[in-house]
């Protein structure tokens, strides 16, 4: 209930009639005039990362008055700052040094000593990394999103108090709030991050120098990713994982495939291995491991170990116990509805907050698919088609479901595969190991899942999403035309393969 206004005695005739003009607006204005004091908007975004500042501009460009909440200095999150995109540079970089030094007398390219220059390797990356960053700045001034720099801590359904980076605090209320807060590198019992010597995939991305030795605790895609880049540029790199294979969540093939190639590369691998501890000694780090069911205790001493054992939502200072909001066993904020409710109906929640694989493109395609919620009361995210890369060379690109979930749920389906050994574009440029695999439904000819693994994997992943997306089969592709000589032509092959025969295999 509206309370009406009590006048004081000594208050002026202009207050007393503003009083009155209050009290005569319409019953909306009332609210807005009675709340805290504040900037009021239609969505409020907490969180600057992929899903968060997408977001936050798709609600702008549907006609939102929008703001984001965001601490750090710049925009793009975990992800621009510390995380994808600073390490695709290092992997290229690390790459290119790597064909220099090891490829290119073989290609007739003599070039002479290759020496490293870290300091300009980081700097690039710092470049890349500032370039994009500014960028969505850009974005937000073209499309009037308000930048509240600071951390954002939920008061009540429609109320964010901000701790200003400036200092003090704002109070901002939101008829709509999206929690897109992101994730922070999970902790690892026995191992204290100094960023030095015991690091996280941030400390993985500013080393000072290449170490001699490193261990990688967890063999996914972070943990394999920087692994590569410091094996690329000198370091011994050993990589201890718990489970039988790397890659988790790989197809069996794919895994194998791609462990025998990291391998080649030098990369040492102790798989079905547990962790039980870590002591520094000497300047060293010693990692205390035994075989995952049991067995003779061994030390690995290091220089540096990476801690890459996944992430976990990053919730610290939010609030949701203000407004009861209620996280599940991992940390992930719970949604209530496939719109990305939570049990707070005006407050949604996206990416890596909650459930479903920590991608930047997931985040993003949600913070979109929420906004789309909010304004037009339908949005679409297909979580059957959101692919997975590993941007080491090769690369691995992956899409739907994998031979072994197919198995488990009882679906009969077909394979097609074909190497690129037997592509023209791979043979050209000497870089033709390994393949596209096709997955499909046995019955319908319908692509039920894609792998590959090779040169562009991350990019020629895109066509199978693209057929997937909209129900196409292995024979769809097939008769697409595809240009030649390209590494592409090996997905179209691979299609041909799982309906009838490819050409060139």
């Amino acid at each position: 209930m509206l309370r009406t206004l009590a006048i004081p005695r000594a208050a002026t005739a202009a207050a007393a009639a503003a009083a009155v003009a209050v009290r005569a607006a319409p019953a909306w204005q009332l609210v807005r005039a009675y709340s805290s004091a504040g900037k009021e908007y239609d969505t409020v975004v907490i969180g600057a990362g992929p899903g968060g500042y997408v977001a936050a501009i798709k609600a702008a460009q549907l006609g939102q008055k929008t703001a984001c909440i965001e601490k750090r200095e710049t925009l793009g999150g975990t992800c621009l700052n510390v995380g994808c995109i600073p390490s695709k540079a290092l992997l290229h970089n690390s790459h290119l040094f790597h064909e220099a030094k090891h490829g290119f007398a073989q290609r007739g390219i003599d070039v002479g000593e290759v020496r490293l220059n870290l300091g300009q390797l980081l700097a690039d990356k710092d470049k890349a990394v500032s370039g994009l960053t500014r960028g969505i700045e850009m974005l937000f001034k073209k499309n009037k999103v308000d930048w509240i720099k600071g951390a954002g801590t939920l008061k009540s359904a429609n109320e964010i108090e901000v701790a200003l980076n400036a200092g003090g605090t704002e109070a901002v209320r939101a008829k709509n709030i999206i929690i897109a807060t992101g994730s922070e590198p999970a902790p690892f019992p026995g191992f204290e991050v100094d960023e030095k010597q015991i690091i996280t995939s941030t400390g993985a991305l500013a080393l000072e120098r290449v170490p001699e030795k490193m261990i990688v605790i967890g063999g996914g895609v972070i943990g394999l990713e920087l692994g590569s880049v410091w094996s690329r540029l000198g370091a011994e790199v050993t990589v201890v994982e718990y489970l039988p294979s790397i890659g988790a969540g790989l197809d069996a093939e794919i895994a194998k495939a791609f462990q025998r190639s990291l391998s080649k590369q030098g990369i040492k691998f102790k798989t079905s291995t547990k962790v039980v501890g870590s002591e520094k000694r000497g300047g060293k780090v010693v990692v205390n491991v035994e075989a995952a069911k049991g067995g003779k205790p061994e030390a690995l001493e290091a220089d540096v170990v990476l801690l890459s054992v996944g992430r976990r939502p990053y919730t610290e200072g939010l609030g949701l116990e203000n407004v009861g909001l209620k996280v599940d066993a991992r940390g992930r904020v719970e949604m209530a509805d496939a719109e990305f409710r939570t049990t707070v109906p005006s407050i949604r929640v996206i990416g890596d907050a909650t459930v479903g694989p920590m991608l930047a493109h997931k985040a993003e395609e949600e913070g979109i698919a929420a906004v789309e919620h909010i304004v037009h009361g339908h949005g679409h995210v297909n979580y059957g088609v959101i692919p997975g890369v590993i941007y080491t060379h090769p690369e691995v690109a992956c899409v739907g479901k994998t031979e072994q979930q197919l198995k488990e749920e009882g679906i009969k389906y077909k394979v097609g595969s074909f190497p690129f050994a037997a592509n023209s574009r791979a043979k050209t440029i000497d870089d033709a190991e390994g393949l596209v695999k096709i997955i499909t439904d046995a019955e319908t000819d319908r692509i039920l899942g894609a792998h590959i693994i090779g040169p562009n994997a991350g990019e020629m992943i895109a066509e199978a999403c693209l057929a997937m997306e909209y129900g196409g089969s292995a024979e769809d592709v097939a008769r697409t035309c595809h240009a030649h000589p390209t590494m592409s032509e090996a997905f179209k092959e691979a299609c041909m393969a799982a309906y009838g025969k490819p050409i060139h295999f």
